[in-house]
């Protein structure tokens, strides 16, 4: 099996392509390079690269590949709000035209990183599956949902996509991000002694660990086609839905001396929800999550003792999205559609 792995470059990116390359599959990475040098711990591209704009990809780059799995994307709210018309240039029109690409070129499968933030503010008393109702309240979230709803009139005979709604991603990557919820709150309560909460922790947030989330895109490379073809499918595990208190708990006690401290005016956040993971459980029999929250925390912990992670590493932009962009941005390396400049043809500068 021939695939390619857009966003390798990525935190989910440089967990998925080792983990297909593991298990036999040819791998060849696109990315647009703009998180090179981010590097937490060691970080090894996959063996066969292409440094390309999603938005260049055409049908000659596509021709031979067996299936696309689609990472590549403004890949949180800050990111997505900074630029909205760019956001959705990039997770709405390329995802939809890339998909279309692929399917001129032959692909047969297209597997695409959707979100669990589709569901946007829900009821905590309720508890998701695929079938309920979206309510997306940030742009990433926004596009997601329009991607999945235009993708799937492509779906034919020949070309199968499916979505993977990614639970809220946590645990180590040679690609870290330290703004994701789990990360965050271990690596202040690693370099500060604080566990960090930045709303009022009333929160519900689905979890699932960067490894089971590759191993759910594996398990659907291959799947039979009539099990997953058109298909959503929520990634994550039950028992594993936790109030954002929840988590900064399980980190205090594994951080020895740590204490939970909340920001100044902290209140609730409207992104409020829980996810069932039955479906992918039932016709998924080789999808077996083997990460829990407690584990992912002890493994982040352990790492960033390896790493030795500070504080200035946690509010500087090595980890955090937006600000590695911003910096982009104000040197002139990316113009304001997040595209490179006549500068951005010369080392960037980290």
């Amino acid at each position: 099996m021939r695939v390619l792995v857009t966003g390798h470059g990525g935190y989910i990116g440089a967990v998925m392509t080792r983990v297909l390359d593991d298990a036999g599959i040819d791998v060849v990475g696109v990315d647009s390079g703009l998180f090179t040098g981010c590097d937490f711990g060691t970080y090894t591209p996959p063996r066969q690269v292409l440094e390309r704009d999603i938005r260049d990809l055409d049908e000659d780059d596509l021709e031979g590949f067996d299936a696309v799995v689609h990472l590549a994307a403004i890949s949180n709210d800050p990111l997505g709000d900074l630029n909205p018309g760019c956001t959705w240039d990039i997770n709405h029109k390329a995802s939809v035209r890339l998909a279309e690409v692929a399917k001129r070129a032959g692909v047969g499968r297209y597997l695409y990183s959707s979100s669990c933030s589709v569901y946007g503010a829900a009821s905590p008393d309720d508890v998701l599956a695929e079938t309920a109702a979206f309510s997306p309240i940030t742009a990433y979230a926004q596009s997601k949902v329009r991607v999945e709803a235009d993708v799937a009139k492509l779906a034919d005979d020949d070309f199968s996509p499916t979505y993977l709604r990614n639970a809220t991603v946590y645990g180590a990557s040679p690609r870290l991000r330290g703004d994701l919820v789990v990360n965050n709150l271990v690596g202040w309560a690693f370099a500060t002694g604080r566990v960090f909460i930045k709303s009022d922790g009333t929160p519900w947030r689905p979890l699932v660990h960067v490894e089971d989330v590759c191993h759910a895109f594996l398990c659907v490379l291959h799947a039979a086609r009539e099990l997953i073809h058109n298909q959503a499918f929520n990634v994550g595990r039950n028992g594993e839905n936790y109030r954002v208190r929840q988590v900064a708990e399980l980190v205090s006690r594994e951080v020895t001396g740590s204490r939970i401290d909340f920001a100044e005016g902290a209140g609730p956040d409207p992104r409020c929800y829980r996810v069932d993971f039955s479906k992918i459980e039932g016709a998924l029999p080789d999808y077996k999550p083997r990460w829990t929250v407690a584990d992912g925390v002890a493994e982040l912990h352990a790492a960033f003792r390896r790493e030795v992670m500070r504080q200035e590493d946690l509010e500087g932009d090595r980890y955090v999205r937006i600000k590695r962009i911003v910096r982009l941005l104000e040197s002139g390396w990316l113009d304001s559609n997040l595209r490179r400049t006549s500068a951005g043809s010369g080392a960037a500068p980290w």
